[in-house]
């Protein structure tokens, strides 16, 4: 086996080949991304046939039908087997029709917050890879905006896989100060956060992206620390929640997808959180992870309480993900921590499919996914477990929020 010094004299510095590399790498994922993404392609999100518009609004299809007819409300498009299919836009529009005529039933119209029900802030979190993260909040944050919510989406990632979700490209689409760190920086570059938002093609869902630059985030805030400078704002884990202040009136829900660290973005994120999920695949390396992460996590909150500051979260919840409800080692480990942490553990869980795996690689969710993507039964099976896991997260919040 050659020495590494043999190995340099046959060519070139390893660490000029991972610049090397890492540039043939992005040059060749953009010129894919060109070729799949046309510059001026925008992703979309598909329309809704009229049972699905029923089962999300809860307003009979005899009724929809009858507005159709008569041309009232939003005017469905006609598909060409003369099937009726409405946009989520026009789902929010027959929302808010039903909800100002009958202001009775109007929070099972509309289901935005009311005053005094705070803005729900969710932290998802976990520093072992593969625990299905972003996944989660992807499907969360889509499940929610359907269920008529308005969402923002942050991520926190410097991989920014969840900004992909949402078609922001971190290498093309993505400038600089446009991540969070943009309202997290301590210099005069800071901007509110108000303007670093944007809108999504998911109807309800705005987005601030991610990409490495959140990373500045972490090299900034020790050597402010140093500086020990003293300020209105000078508790760095408060500065997201701070930020977040300035748009709570705009949403009812915010999702954080945080890093696979415990730096001092998540520990902001889990001081900002008013509900905290933690992924955790059933396999032993990862719960002996997630057992390291969650020692950490205690020593930080411990932090943030010796400083004064208070914690506010409504609920920790642990969310199994890529359960294969088969595998009889998964079995003993979902029910190790259902014994340990009885109720925190959600009782649902997102099982491992073909489905979720095919809409990932497409950069979709599975409520995304149009009939003919993959096998109904496939694909009907994860949507029900997706669906169950997400119906326990807005229980919580609705609780929170004490609607019954």
């Amino acid at each position: 086996m050659p020495t590494q010094a043999a190995t340099r004299m046959q060519g070139e510095d390893p660490a000029d080949k991972i610049v090397r590399h890492a540039g043939m790498l992005s040059e060749h994922l953009q010129a894919r991304r060109q070729q799949m993404y046309p510059p001026d392609a925008q992703k979309s999100l598909r329309t809704f046939m009229i049972h699905e518009v029923s089962k999300l609004t809860s307003i009979p299809e005899s009724t929809l039908k009858l507005m159709s007819n008569e041309g009232k409300g939003p005017v469905p498009a006609r598909l060409e087997n003369n099937h009726r299919v409405y946009t989520l836009a026009q789902i929010n529009e027959l929302r808010e029709l039903f909800a100002a005529q009958r202001p009775a039933e109007a929070l099972r119209f509309l289901p935005h917050r009311r005053d005094g029900e705070h803005l729900q802030i969710l932290a998802v979190a976990n520093f072992k890879g593969g625990s299905a993260k972003t996944t989660t909040s992807a499907h969360l944050a889509h499940y929610l905006a359907l269920h008529g919510y308005r969402v923002l989406a942050i991520d926190l990632d410097p991989q920014a896989s969840l900004s992909a979700m949402f078609g922001a490209q971190p290498e093309m689409d993505v400038q600089q100060n446009e991540t969070i760190y943009a309202a997290l920086r301590y210099d005069d570059k800071r901007r509110p956060i108000p303007e670093i938002i944007r809108p999504t093609y998911f109807t309800g869902i705005d987005l601030i992206p991610g990409n490495i630059e959140v990373m500045e985030y972490e090299h900034e805030t020790p050597r402010y620390l140093s500086k020990r400078q003293t300020s209105s704002d000078s508790i760095f884990f408060e500065r997201l929640r701070l930020a977040l202040a300035e748009v709570e009136d705009d949403y009812d829900v915010v999702i954080l997808d945080t890093p696979p660290s415990l730096g001092f973005l998540t520990l902001g994120a889990i001081y900002a959180a008013t509900g905290l999920l933690v992924t955790v695949h059933p396999a032993m390396l990862d719960v002996m992870s997630m057992s390291q992460f969650l020692l950490m996590m205690g020593d930080l909150i411990s932090v943030i309480r010796d400083a004064g500051a208070t914690m506010r979260q409504d609920f920790l919840r642990y969310v199994v993900t890529r359960h294969d409800p088969m595998d009889q080692s998964q079995v003993h480990v979902v029910t190790m921590l259902r014994h340990l942490f009885t109720e925190d553990v959600l009782t649902s869980t997102a099982v491992e499919s073909a489905a979720i795996e095919t809409a990932g690689l497409a950069k979709r969710t599975l409520y995304e996914l149009e009939s003919g993507n993959i096998s109904a039964a496939t694909a009907k099976r994860a949507r029900e477990s997706i669906d169950a896991v997400n119906d326990q997260i807005l229980g919580l919040i609705k609780q929170s929020w004490e609607r019954t």
